[in-house]
C-alpha cells in the first residue's frame, strides 16, 4: 500500500448515483421536474447541521441560500423566508455542500472552481437543484416541512461501498461543449468513482437524496435515520417506502459543476473521492407542496422567481477569517489527505 503523490480531494459533497430509468419509465426525461440554479452565497467553514454552534467548523462549505439565515446554528424554529433579506437561488432555499481541492506535485492545494450548469448559464458557481414528483403522473408526495433537514453521503468514503446510499451518487466527465452529457444522471458513462481521465469540459457531481420519511422527526442525531430510500427499487420506479418510513417525499437532486480545465493533466488524476451534501428546508409556507401537487416543471407560474443576475447579487460577508483560495500549504482546517489503498 502506498499513497498517490497527486490527488483530488473531494472535501465535501455528502451523496451518489441513481440507476438509469427503467423500461417502464421511458418518459422520465420529459416528466415534470422543478429545476433551478442556486448561486454561491458564501464560502467558509461553517456547518450548522453537523456541528451547530461551532465556529469554525471542521470542513469548508459553500452555502447557496438566503442572506442572514446561514449562520453557525440555523435554528430550526426560524422562518427562513421571512427572516431573509435576499436569496442566491431562483426560489428561497437553503443548501450547502463541501468542495474539491487539487493537490499539486509540491504538496500545495488549490480549490477547484465551479461553473454554471448547462442551460443555466449566468449563475455564479453554486449548484443546480431539482424537486421531482413521481414519474407516473398520479402518485402524490408530501413536501418537506419547516425545520426539516437531512444529509446524504459519507465524507470519509474513497470508493464505492455498494450500499443503498453510495448508489445515489455519481460523477459525469464532460468533453468540450458538453460532450458526453447524454443519458440520465447515474446512467450513460457516469461513474461512482472520481473520473480517471481528464475531463476537458469539467466534472459534474450527481446527488440523489432519500425519498422516504418516518413522518415524525424533522431531523435525527445522524441527520439520516429519519429518512430512507425506497424498498427494493428506486423513486423513478415508484417503488414503495419501507414501513418504518412510510411518507413519500419529492426526489431532491443536486448537480454541481466543477471547472477542472486548469488541472487536466492525466498524470495528476486520482481514483477516489467522496460526495457529502446537506439540505435544510427553506420554502415559504406551502409553496413547495403546491408546486409538487401541480407538477411544476422548469417554468412554474405559481412560484415567484428571480433572474440569475439578481441571485448573483445575494452574497454574505464571511464570518470565518481564513484564506481558502489560491495555493495553500494545507487544506482549510488542517485536514490530512487520505487515499484509496493500492
Amino acid at each position: 500500500m502506498k499513497p498517490r503523490a497527486l490527488a483530488f480531494l473531494a472535501l465535501a459533497l455528502r451523496c451518489v448515483a441513481q440507476t438509469p430509468p427503467p423500461p417502464q419509465c421511458t418518459d422520465c426525461a420529459t416528466s415534470p421536474m422543478l429545476r433551478f440554479s442556486c448561486s454561491q452565497l458564501v464560502i467558509e467553514r461553517l456547518d450548522p447541521l453537523v456541528t451547530p454552534g461551532l465556529n469554525p467548523s471542521p470542513h469548508l462549505h459553500q452555502a447557496s441560500n438566503s442572506l442572514t439565515t446561514f449562520n453557525t446554528t440555523m435554528d430550526p424554529s426560524i422562518d427562513i423566508p421571512a427572516e431573509s433579506t435576499c436569496t442566491s437561488c431562483t426560489f428561497t432555499q437553503v443548501f450547502y455542500s463541501k468542495f474539491v481541492y487539487f493537490r499539486a506535485r509540491n504538496g500545495t492545494f488549490k480549490r477547484v472552481p465551479q461553473k454554471a450548469n448547462l442551460f443555466l448559464e449566468g449563475a455564479t458557481g453554486g449548484q443546480t437543484v431539482y424537486y421531482i414528483p413521481p414519474y407516473d403522473g398520479v402518485t402524490n408526495v408530501t413536501a418537506f416541512k419547516k425545520g426539516f433537514r437531512m444529509t446524504v453521503g459519507d465524507p470519509t468514503a474513497r470508493s464505492d461501498r455498494k450500499n443503498a446510499e453510495s448508489r445515489q451518487t455519481s460523477y459525469r466527465c464532460f468533453g468540450k461543449d458538453w460532450e458526453g452529457g447524454e443519458g440520465p444522471p447515474g446512467g450513460g458513462n457516469d461513474t461512482r468513482h472520481f473520473p480517471k481521465q481528464p475531463c476537458l469540459g469539467g466534472i459534474r457531481s450527481n446527488i440523489f437524496f432519500p425519498t422516504c420519511w418516518d413522518g415524525v422527526n424533522l431531523d435525527s442525531p445522524d441527520h439520516k435515520s429519519h429518512v430512507s430510500f425506497p424498498v427494493n427499487g428506486s423513486f423513478e420506479r415508484n417503488s414503495p417506502c419501507p414501513v418504518s418510513h412510510p411518507v413519500k417525499l419529492p426526489q431532491l437532486f443536486y448537480e454541481i459543476m466543477w471547472d477542472t480545465e486548469q488541472f487536466n493533466d492525466l498524470s495528476l488524476w486520482p481514483e477516489d473521492g467522496s460526495q457529502p451534501f446537506d439540505y435544510v428546508f427553506g420554502w415559504k409556507g406551502d409553496s413547495l407542496q403546491h408546486a409538487m401537487d401541480t407538477r411544476c416543471s422548469v417554468n412554474c407560474p405559481s412560484l415567484t422567481t428571480q433572474t440569475n443576475i439578481v441571485a448573483n447579487e445575494c452574497m454574505q460577508k464571511v464570518k470565518v477569517d481564513e484564506v481558502v483560495d489560491g495555493w495553500l500549504t494545507e487544506l482549510p482546517g488542517g485536514h490530512a489527505v487520505t487515499y484509496v489503498e493500492e
